[in-house]
């Protein structure tokens, strides 16, 4: 039986998609185009995934327990039955914060060889 850390860093290096999307789920539930919304935001527009790709990373990211499905608000259960929302499962978070602690770590190596833009200069 594998530890629940080894599941975790199975699950790294994430994709530069899934960790956008675990980062806007980080912020907030969201239905699927907000999602799209919130990365497109991020990144900007020319970086922006298409949506078949990023309804494809989002189903497989169900299937790996990053993501579940959730009914919607209260507020919003009329607003449209087509979306679905989404949050970040238990899992998700904790491979989202070993993805950063990962990206962290990269960046503590690449200063300490002088390679970020501040020690270039």
């Amino acid at each position: 039986m594998t530890s629940r850390r080894s599941d975790i860093l199975r699950m790294l290096p994430l994709t530069p998609l899934s960790f956008q999307i675990l980062l806007a789920l980080h912020e907030e539930d969201r239905h699927g185009y907000a999602i799209i919304r919130a990365v497109e935001d991020r990144l900007g527009p020319a970086n922006s995934p298409g949506t078949g790709t990023f309804y494809s990373a989002l189903k497989r990211m169900r299937r790996e327990g990053l993501v579940e499905e959730i009914d919607p608000p209260p507020e919003l259960k009329r607003d449209d039955s087509r979306r679905r929302y989404y949050r970040p499962t238990s899992f998700g978070r904790e491979v989202l914060s070993a993805g950063v602690a990962r990206l962290a770590e990269l960046i503590e190596t690449a200063r300490a060889l002088e390679l970020t833009p501040a020690e270039q200069s």
